[in-house]
């Protein structure tokens, strides 16, 4: 499985760029800025993307998708795009690319073949079978995506604490991408510590860490990598 990593880290971060991974070739976990930019010195087409999985509406994994989806319905237009989300998708994010992209938005996401579809226990998207995970980040709803790809099974979170929930959305993934934010706890986030813990409880699962604020911890990704595993 191919994992692409066009930015790392936490919504503030100096040395990281916002969270956004391509599984693939062909899916977007997370849309956080800038993803053309990154996907082109990658060699990643934005064309191919077939999916995105969003895991909540804050504004570092979310506002790299405007000129995606401009590039999306002007360079390679009619390809069909599903984005999955929480609850509140076509509230939320019209209402972001509208005041973007104003009155010219509905054209736009009907050039980009782009359509939402609200998280479910359990669905197909772009022929993969995927399960969503309902996590604790504070008043955020935040949804963790566990991904059935080629036999294998890649657990996904987004920004979350600690908690049963993510011990569920991981246990028995052979791949997982959770948070490591800091050295030290936040009441929303999962601490380098943590992270290390958690890891440690699940042993047959290849963790990967992301939505790091400064410095890494070990077993992180850094901005750019492309991880074969």
């Amino acid at each position: 499985m191919k994992l692409a990593f066009l930015g790392t880290g936490s919504a503030f971060s100096v040395e990281w760029y916002n969270g956004a991974v391509v599984v693939e070739g062909r899916l977007l976990l997370d849309g956080g800025a800038p993803l053309l930019p990154h996907m082109h010195r990658l060699g990643l087409d934005p064309g191919a993307i077939e999916a995105i999985f969003l895991t909540h509406f804050h504004g570092d994994h979310v506002l790299g998708l405007p000129p995606f989806l401009l590039h999306r319905a002007f360079v390679t237009p009619e390809r069909p795009l599903v984005l999955v989300s929480p609850p509140g998708v076509d509230q939320r994010l019209d209402q972001l690319f509208g005041s973007v992209w104003g009155d010219e938005w509905p054209t736009f996401r009907r050039l980009a073949s782009l359509s939402y579809q609200e998280a479910e226990a359990s669905g197909v998207v772009a022929g993969v079978r995927y399960e969503a995970v309902k996590l604790d980040h504070g008043r955020m709803d935040c949804r963790g995506y566990r991904l059935h790809l080629d036999g294998r099974l890649l657990a996904y979170a987004g920004d979350t604490i600690v908690s049963p929930p993510l011990e569920q959305l991981v246990r028995g993934a052979d791949i997982a991408i959770t948070e490591a934010t800091a050295p030290d706890g936040s009441g929303v986030h999962t601490s380098w510590d943590e992270a290390q813990a958690l890891a440690a409880r699940h042993s047959n699962t290849r963790f990967i860490f992301n939505h790091v604020h400064g410095g890494s911890t070990a077993g992180a990704a850094a901005d750019f990598d492309v991880i074969e595993v």
